[in-house]
């Protein structure tokens, strides 16, 4: 019998109990049921609206004392869970929690409904924890999950569920405190869970999404692909059992397009972003309208497609796209909330990207302070600690390029090396983690001149760009790196050869930053500026050619404002000088001169460049 026939029918045999009929309460459970059913399948709000009017009036039908007060207790308890988990009402919530106290004390030792009592109170303190992070709801939501196990033995009809209530306590533990061991037990309840749901039952969609998105963690944490694999396979699983209209489809929407956005940190394949982006995710939007408990989580996900976005192809709409979507998850995520650092670090990261883009300096304090905010709730232990840590190390090492204060650039590598040490070999994020790191050690030779520091930073940038084969997004950076630390040990030592790998690596990574790459202008400069070493080395004009031709471009991609664009000025700048040298034109003396005025003006006095344009400009 379809839904509709078999909703008509309890409607029918509850318009033949009018009040008073002895029928009538079963008659009132049996719709509610029946309605609740059809809001699984079909998501219409209306039909939890009704199941709970319904609910409301049986209990009213089982006073104080009556045998089944309690299973009508818990029913109302489970549709009002129902609601809140669709509509995010949180007197919903509250009262949920409160109905199933109520039930529970009405259920002791020995009675055969207990087991359904302490699921349903458990179900509403782990929902509750999720919102407001209380782990007093967490600890006593694993101690009623246990409970309810050890009724439901091995062949009970409801061992399931209390499986899949204990796994998701475990992975709400691990998401607050970071130990691995209770991601395991997550892992292993669900799988646990899924064996006991075969094909037909009802909570078959539920365990698969449950399990892969622990497999989904455990990736994220250990960067085994299995388990990514895994994690694809058992949430387009679910996404087959939750058809269109279905209360869960959003949830097996957002899982997936998460599952894809890892596939393109560890991959780089643009396709697998694309379709996170543009299809799941929105997708999933649209399941969750404002002040449905779940906005917040596809909201951040969809702001993390955006920037990823931005990171491929550098339109900085999208990265204005970001930080909007990142703003509004925040505002869904105030004090207390389970995934407020998450929102703070991902907000405070797009901020950075956004300072590095425009060089809007309140961009910077405001990434810097999201960042200090977020490492507060991310203590010693928690999983994401090392990606915050790496953030504050961006955050004082774009500090220290704009005012130079040394202290910023040691805070900077101190950082670094901290988050570095949450990412051994085989970490999917690796990579970045050394990149950044070398970048900043780079820096410090540079400033200090401690030979072992451009040492290590060589190290780090080989060992990155092994990370990053061919196709993968990032491998410009590191060709754009090695041709920095090059350049610098020429400087250094005066090995020719050091130069000419400058020259080449640099080239390499100008290959990869084509039109529109928001790295394009600054490999446009160093290739540019190692030109001009070598011919200051050779005189080999075409190279001062060259470098005329790649300075004037890197200029015209650093605007006024722009934080790299003294740099640029500097190097058009030399540029003139040397073809005065040469040439012996007033004009391009002039030229210089002017070029290098603009240069130091915007370099103040502590500023880690002023020193070396004003000895330029002296000359």
């Amino acid at each position: 019998m379809g839904l509709i026939d078999e909703i008509s029918r309890k409607r029918a045999e509850l318009e033949g109990c009018s009040p008073g009929h002895d029928g009538r309460e079963i008659a009132l459970r049996d719709l509610a049921a029946a309605l609740h059913d059809r809001f699984l399948k079909e998501g219409k709000s209306d039909d939890v609206d009704v199941a709970i009017t319904l609910c409301r009036a049986a209990l009213e039908l089982h006073p104080s004392g009556h045998p089944d007060r309690s299973s009508s207790l818990r029913e109302l308890a489970a549709r009002l869970l129902d609601r809140y988990n669709s509509q995010g009402v949180v007197v919903d919530l509250e009262e949920a929690v409160t109905l199933g106290r109520a039930a529970l004390a009405l259920c002791p030792s020995g009675r055969s409904s207990r087991g359904a009592s302490l699921d349903t109170l458990a179900s509403g303190l782990w929902t509750r924890f999720t919102k407001e992070a209380a782990i007093c709801d967490l600890n006593e939501a694993f101690e009623l999950h246990r409970a309810a196990l050890e009724l439901r033995t091995s062949g009970h009809p409801d061992r399931s569920s209390s499986l899949l209530g204990l796994a998701l306590c475990f992975s709400s533990r691990y998401d607050s405190e970071g130990v691995i061991a209770d991601l395991e037990e997550a892992v292993k309840l669900g799988r646990a869970t899924l064996e006991l749901c075969p094909p037909g039952h009802s909570n078959r969609g539920m365990s698969f999404y449950h399990l892969a998105s622990d497999l989904w963690k455990r990736f994220k944490r250990l960067a085994a692909v299995c388990d990514l694999d895994e994690a694809f396979e058992l949430h387009r699983a679910a996404l087959d059992l939750h058809v269109p209209g279905h209360t869960h489809r959003s949830l097996s929407l957002h899982g997936l397009s998460l599952c894809f956005s890892s596939r393109y940190d560890n991959q780089g394949a643009v396709a697998d972003l694309e379709e996170a982006a543009l299809e799941l995710h929105r997708a999933a939007l649209d399941l969750h309208p404002p002040g449905h408990p779940g906005r917040s989580s596809v909201l951040q996900g969809l702001a993390l497609c955006f920037s990823s976005r931005y990171d491929n192809q550098g339109v900085v709409t999208d990265l204005k796209e970001a930080v909007e979507l990142g703003r509004a998850t925040l505002e869904l995520c105030p004090p207390r909330h389970p995934s407020r650092g998450m929102s703070l670090y991902n907000l405070a990261s797009d901020l950075w990207k956004r300072f590095k883009r425009l060089a809007a300096v309140c961009d910077l304090d405001e990434a810097f302070e999201l960042h200090s905010a977020a490492l507060d709730l991310h203590p010693p232990g928690h999983p994401g600690r090392s990606s915050v840590l790496h953030g504050l190390a961006l955050c004082l090492s774009s500090r220290y390029d704009s005012h130079g204060a040394v202290a910023d650039l040691e805070e900077a590598v101190k950082f670094g090396r901290a988050a570095l040490e949450f990412h051994p070999p085989g970490h999917p994020s690796r990579g970045v983690f050394l990149y950044n790191l070398a970048t900043d050690l780079l820096r410090r030779f540079q400033q200090l001149a401690a030979v072992c520091d451009l040492g290590e930073a060589f190290e780090l940038h080989r060992l990155a760009l092994d990370l990053r084969p061919p196709g993968h997004p990032d491998r410009s950076s590191s060709f754009h790196a090695l041709a920095l630390c090059f350049s610098s040990r020429y400087d250094n030592q005066g090995i020719i050869a050091d130069l000419e790998e400058a020259v080449k690596f640099g080239r390499a990574a100008l290959e990869l930053c084509p039109p529109g790459h928001p790295s394009r202008g600054m490999s446009l400069y160093n290739l540019a500026f190692d030109l001009w070493k070598r011919f200051k080395r050779l005189a080999t004009v075409c190279d001062l050619d060259e470098a005329f031709e790649l300075h004037r471009a890197a200029l015209d991609l650093h605007p006024p404002g722009h934080p790299h664009r003294s740099s640029s000025l500097n190097g058009v700048a030399h540029s003139f000088l040397s073809r005065y040298d040469i040439q012996g034109v007033v004009a391009d003396l002039e030229e210089a001169v002017m070029f290098g005025h603009a240069a130091v003006e915007l370099c103040p006095v502590g500023h880690p460049n002023r020193a070396t344009y004003l000895y330029n400009l002296s000359c």
